[in-house]
């Protein structure tokens, strides 16, 4: 007959048997979880040098089968709020242009070239009035216009297929007041327009000059001295 003071014990050896067999099981995960923990890390860094790998390989050489010829008629450029800062394509006409607007969606830089080979580069006010042109004309003529805020031209140079150059300055009204110049020979040229009413401009600079020889001693050029009646 079983002494019933022994029960206890048994229940307590049954006891620290199953908490030492579910210590082992625990173990018995932990070391599986830290295997596919480790094998997860390898692949996570196979993967990563790869993609570093084909990340270099394809800026410096391009993604295998990668179009190298992009093809449109035109290409958009928007800022952060999708406001159109910037446009670049090829017109019906035969022209190419380049232009970058303003946060007002106004053209405010303009480079073209037409279907003739002129070409130009603009610089425009908000009210679209060109301040400032450089141009080139099919016949080699280039040009470098500046105006006033009202759109008037006031200062002009340019360079004649010929060799040629000149440097023109207008009134405000846009009419030709002074010019400077070398002429095809090397020559220097310098021009005055006429004024309104009695006499003109070059009476204006023969005065001065003869003011010049008075206080100098030296006498006008024979081609100056014949001065035109007032």
């Amino acid at each position: 007959m079983m002494d019933p003071h022994t029960e206890p014990v048994y229940g307590e050896q049954t006891g620290g048997s199953g908490l030492l067999h579910r210590l082992e099981q625990l173990e018995r995960e932990n070391r599986r979880l830290r295997r596919y923990g480790t094998m997860m890390l390898m692949g996570i860094a196979v993967i990563l040098g790869l993609g570093a790998a084909l990340i270099f390989f394809s800026g410096r050489f391009g993604l295998p089968g990668s179009a190298q010829v992009v093809v449109a008629r035109q290409f958009e450029v928007r800022d952060i709020d999708g406001r159109v800062r910037g446009v670049w394509g090829a017109a019906e006409d035969g022209s190419v242009r380049l232009a970058f607007n303003d946060v007002g969606g106004r053209q405010r830089v303009r480079v073209s070239l037409l279907a003739d080979g002129s070409a130009g580069l603009s610089f425009a006010d908000s009210a679209d009035r060109k301040l400032a042109v450089l141009g080139l004309l099919p016949d080699n003529t280039t040009t470098l216009a500046l105006t006033d805020p009202a759109g008037i031209p006031r200062v002009v140079l340019g360079v004649a297929p010929n060799g040629s150059s000149n440097l023109v300055f207008a009134d405000r009204l846009g009419t030709t007041r002074a010019g400077l110049g070398v002429d095809v020979r090397g020559l220097g040229t310098f021009t005055l327009a006429e004024r309104d009413g009695v006499g003109g401009a070059r009476e204006e600079l023969l005065d001065t000059l003869e003011a010049s020889r008075a206080d100098s001693g030296l006498a006008l050029p024979p081609e100056a001295s014949a001065r035109p009646n007032r």
